[in-house]
């Protein structure tokens, strides 16, 4: 009896022993596992802030390509969102460093799309786009919009830096009745001196054209106004003006090409 105990206790002991045994390995099995976990995760992190970093500071023309080739194709209508988002902040940027020209090349653009929107809307099936008659209104956004935009918006918005109601209505009333007329007559002068007519003949163009367009204008651009100055900040606002031209600019571009005025 007394050597069946002990073999049971031997045996016991060894089943004990082998137990915390495979507890032990076990435990290191799930620290190292923890640990790789860990490390797989700090990886990841690194390479994703790295990535982000890149991206961040590479120049701002090739953000789009970068967007493009860092998300996966399912998630297609993001990376649009994003490329929408890239070119809005490469803009907002552009105008704070290089205002006048960023708004010059942004006023040539709406214009030439409205002039051959214009142009489109009265041909004929026989006719083909005025290439240089667009050129021409791209010209003048280009060289005189742009700059007269810039100038007239940061001058109201010194006079006049508040955006209530009466503010507002002032400058309305001072663009539709000093700046409107003035920029006007710059169009008409610059595009008919661009065709080749004389001072007479272009006096007689603004004779014709100038009163019965703003006329017409009254009807439109006080709406687009009020917006603008209300809402809309100093440094957008030539944007958002030369947005609303677009329509007006259609029938703008239209009265421009009109054969000369008879002396």
């Amino acid at each position: 009896m007394g050597m069946d105990v002990l073999a049971k206790l031997a045996k016991r002991s060894m089943i004990q022993q082998s137990q915390r045994r495979l507890i032990y390995n076990n435990s290191i099995s799930g620290s190292k596992f923890l640990s790789h976990y860990q490390q797989c995760r700090a990886y990841s992190a690194r390479s994703m802030n790295t990535a982000a970093t890149k991206i961040a500071k590479t120049h701002f023309l090739s953000f789009p390509f970068l967007l493009r080739k860092s998300f996966p194709s399912s998630a297609s209508a993001s990376v649009s969102v994003k490329i929408r988002m890239g070119f809005l902040a490469w803009y907002l940027g552009a105008l704070e460093s290089r205002a006048i020209i960023t708004k010059s090349i942004s006023s040539a653009v709406i214009y030439a799309a409205a002039d051959v929107t214009s142009q489109m809307i009265t041909m004929t099936p026989s006719d083909s786009l005025d290439i240089i008659r667009t050129l021409r209104m791209a010209g003048f956004g280009l060289i005189i919009l742009g700059t007269a935009q810039h100038l007239w918006f940061n001058f109201m918005g010194r006079v006049l830096p508040k955006r209530d109601v009466v503010s507002t209505l002032k400058k309305l009333l001072i663009g539709n009745f000093a700046y409107g007329p003035l920029i006007n007559s710059a169009f008409f002068s610059f595009n008919a001196a661009l065709q080749g007519e004389n001072g007479a003949e272009i006096a007689a163009r603004l004779k014709r054209d100038l009163i019965p367009t703003m006329t017409k204008g009254l009807m439109y651009w006080p709406m687009c106004d009020f917006l603008t100055y209300k809402v809309i900040p100093v440094h957008l606002q030539p944007l958002i003006n030369s947005s609303f031209s677009y329509a007006w600019t259609i029938y703008l571009t239209y009265v421009a090409s009109l054969k000369k005025a008879a002396d």
